[in-house]
Order: C-alpha cells, then sequence, then structure tokens
C-alpha cells in the first residue's frame, strides 16, 4: 500500500525545524492551505460561472484594474488569516495599506503575512495558470499589540517561510521554512494536499529563458546583450523561450526543470515592475532554498532594505549557473546599465 503524507501531516512531523515553535506557524502555514482549497473551487469554476470572470471596474493601488477573481481570492485569504488568529495582520498586493487584525490572539501572534492572492490573473479568462504567492515574517513590534509597517518593511532574509500555490492543471502547494522546499498536490477526492515533490532542487542549469519579449526594445544595452546570446549564441540551439506571463507558472515550471526567468526594469519601469515583497523576495527564498538564485542585478534580492509595502526591483531568478552567467553578462558589457 503506498503511504500518503498529507500537508498536516507534514508540517506537525517537521516542527521540530522550529526549536522555539508553539506550533502557531503550523497552523497558520494549514490556514493558508485551506484558504488554497477555496480559491482552487472557484478557479476551476471559472468556465461554468461567468460572475466570477472579467473585471470589476476598479483600479487597485498598483494602477492595475482589478478583475472578480483577484477580489475574491483576497477576501478568501484575508478572511481564513484573521479568522485562523495565527497571524497579527496581512500585507496584501491589492490594499493600499496593510491590516492590522485586532482580536487578542492575533496581536499575540508572533507573525505576518505578506500576499499576492492571485498572481497572474489577466490569464484566468482564457484558462491559462495563475497562483498564490505568500511570505510569513516575525514581527519585530512589541507582542500583545497590533503590528505595525515596519513589521512588513524587512529584508527578504527575514522570512521565516515563504511559498506559493499554482491553480493549473492540478493545484500544486509549494513552500520552504528555510529546511529546503517540498511540494504538495491537492488530491480533490480527499480535499487534501499530499506530498508529491519532496526535496525539490533546481538544476544547476536549464534551457528555458522566460522574458516578455515585447519589452526588448525598452531593455538596457547589457540585459539585450544577453538576450542576443540566448537567441543567436554559441548555445543558442540548446535554448527555449517560454513567457506564460504569469511568475508562479514560470517560476513553477523553471523550478522544476531549470532556466532563468527575467524581469528587468525598462525605459518605462525604472525601478522594475514585480512587487519586492509580495512576488521578488518570496520567490526569492523558494528557488535560493531549492540551489538556485535570485537577483536584483546589483545585489541579492534577499538582501534589498524594502521602504515601502508596494516597492518595486528588477529580478533575474533561477538556475545558479544561469543568473551566474547572466550577472556576469552586465559586468562584461561596455554600455552602462543605466541608459
Amino acid at each position: 500500500m503506498v503511504s500518503i503524507t498529507t500537508l498536516d501531516e507534514f508540517i506537525i512531523r517537521n516542527q521540530y525545524e522550529f526549536p522555539y515553535s508553539t506550533g502557531e506557524l503550523s497552523r497558520l502555514l494549514r490556514d493558508i492551505g485551506f484558504a488554497a482549497k477555496i480559491v482552487h473551487r472557484e478557479v476551476n469554476k471559472a468556465g461554468l460561472v461567468a460572475e466570477i470572470l472579467g473585471k470589476t471596474g476598479q483600479i487597485n493601488i498598483q494602477g492595475e484594474e482589478v478583475r472578480k477573481l483577484d477580489s475574491y481570492a483576497n477576501e478568501r485569504f484575508l478572511t481564513a488569516l484573521e479568522h485562523g488568529g495565527e497571524c497579527a495582520g496581512v500585507a496584501s498586493e491589492e490594499n493600499e495599506d496593510f491590516i492590522a487584525f485586532s482580536d487578542e490572539n492575533s496581536r499575540n501572534s508572533k507573525y505576518v503575512i505578506a500576499i499576492d492572492p492571485l498572481d497572474g490573473s489577466s490569464n484566468i479568462d482564457v484558462n491559462v495558470s495563475v497562483g498564490t504567492i505568500f511570505s510569513i515574517y516575525r514581527r519585530t513590534s512589541k507582542m500583545f499589540s497590533p503590528c505595525l509597517k515596519e513589521d512588513f518593511l524587512q529584508p527578504g532574509k527575514a522570512q521565516t517561510a515563504a511559498g506559493y500555490i499554482i491553480y493549473g492543471s492540478s493545484t500544486m502547494l509549494v513552500y520552504t521554512t528555510g529546511h529546503g522546499v517540498n511540494g504538495f498536490t491537492l488530491d480533490p477526492s480527499i480535499g487534501e494536499f499530499c506530498l508529491s515533490h519532496p526535496s525539490i532542487k533546481i538544476p544547476s542549469h536549464g534551457n528555458i529563458f522566460s522574458v516578455n519579449y515585447y519589452n526588448y526594445s525598452k531593455f538596457s544595452d547589457r540585459v539585450k546583450a544577453y538576450l542576443d546570446h540566448c537567441r543567436d549564441g554559441e548555445n543558442s540551439s540548446s535554448l527555449s523561450l517560454r513567457y506564460v506571463g504569469s511568475m508562479v507558472a514560470d517560476i513553477h515550471r523553471n523550478l522544476l526543470r531549470g532556466g532563468i526567468f527575467l524581469y528587468p526594469k525598462t525605459s518605462d519601469s525604472p525601478n522594475g515592475k514585480l512587487r519586492l515583497l509580495y512576488e521578488c523576495n518570496p520567490m526569492a527564498f523558494i528557488v535560493e532554498q531549492a540551489g538556485g538564485a535570485s537577483s536584483s542585478g546589483t545585489e541579492r534580492t534577499l538582501d534589498i532594505q524594502p521602504t515601502e509595502l508596494h516597492q518595486r526591483a528588477p529580478i533575474y531568478i533561477g538556475s545558479y549557473n544561469m543568473v551566474s552567467k547572466f550577472l556576469n553578462f552586465l559586468k562584461d558589457t561596455k554600455e552602462p546599465e543605466e541608459e
């Protein structure tokens, strides 16, 4: 008989990784898993229920049109995390400011969460994979009081845990607590996430590069030189361009198969476009724990000190050797990075 390990069993079994743990982090991860099941259900009904497709007509803090499933996912995760009482507050990509939970259990919690409730949501109407990205930090403010903005403005290297859920042909939850990366696939027949990808290791080299080529003319000369090398260089025949437009989907594929994901700054977005707290930091923590690397082009992603909740940053992330080669292009090419 095949032994099945559920997410709950795995979390409880590995609590020993945190000698100070009282089970709070374990319960918090289970709250996230619970909310993910609810969002999974709605994502899988999207083709049948027109009311959850399309846009709400609202604009979020990012200046982007809010889609109905964006709003739904945001509400489900906020509700689950508040009712669970295991975190002091949440900063969401969909909200202008962080939310400090007011009940006693939440004020007594050691943790806060930064979350992108539905990454790649523009793809949902055409049945392409979307996802949720989350990041957990130990709060720096005083216990037994509401959390503060400073609790969220910590460098990525301070993360206690991070993960993502990908809603695709199957729904998977992938997470790390700083002790390797493990993936769990949702079994709809029993309603449980089951361990399917233990101890994930990203190959040190891959044959995939993921970038939005539409922005090529807006990239710096150094980034263009690297992309030209990928397309026309000595080993270009072994490289394939694969870009979904959902960070979760692109990173998930490259994590399992090897590759590099690039989202450079452009002439339109001189500070980069992806959000440091909600996308770059959690993905960088996961990929580094799997043996990969992540950089802004000038420093390790996890070393960046955030100054704003919705701060943006360029990111180059994936297989260690591929990221290293890209960074060498930035150093070796004569043209200045700033144009």
